[in-house]
């Protein structure tokens, strides 16, 4: 259990890393620079790096999978950061669904 907690300590901290860079200088700080674009730039590099996850996983290289999806988690927080979206509400949209089955709540969306 400690494992996972340091896990989402690291998200948090990063996270915490990108909101600081909210007003810096784009020329100092590539996550300023992103931040500057907008959303909609930010949405289209999390779909960049996602697709680049999906090619590392299908070439079998564990390396470049994990490294590609550290960049797509990155980009992603950077996304939420500029939408205004806490981890925390992440963490507990997560936390509903446990022990809920996938195809139960797959379901349950498409009711509402």
């Amino acid at each position: 259990m400690a494992q996972e907690t340091d896990t989402a300590l690291v998200l948090e901290r990063l996270f915490q890393v990108i909101v600081s860079r909210r007003g810096a200088d784009p020329n100092d700080s590539y996550t300023a620079r992103l931040l500057d674009k907008g959303p909609a730039k930010i949405a289209q590099k999390v779909g960049e790096e996602a697709v680049e996850t999906v090619i590392a996983a299908l070439s079998e290289d564990q390396d470049a999978l994990a490294a590609e999806s550290a960049d797509l988690l990155y980009h992603l927080l950077v996304l939420w950061a500029a939408r205004g979206v806490d981890p925390q509400q992440v963490w507990a949209a997560l936390a509903a669904r446990d022990g809920v089955s996938g195809l139960a709540e797959k379901a349950s969306r498409k009711e509402k």
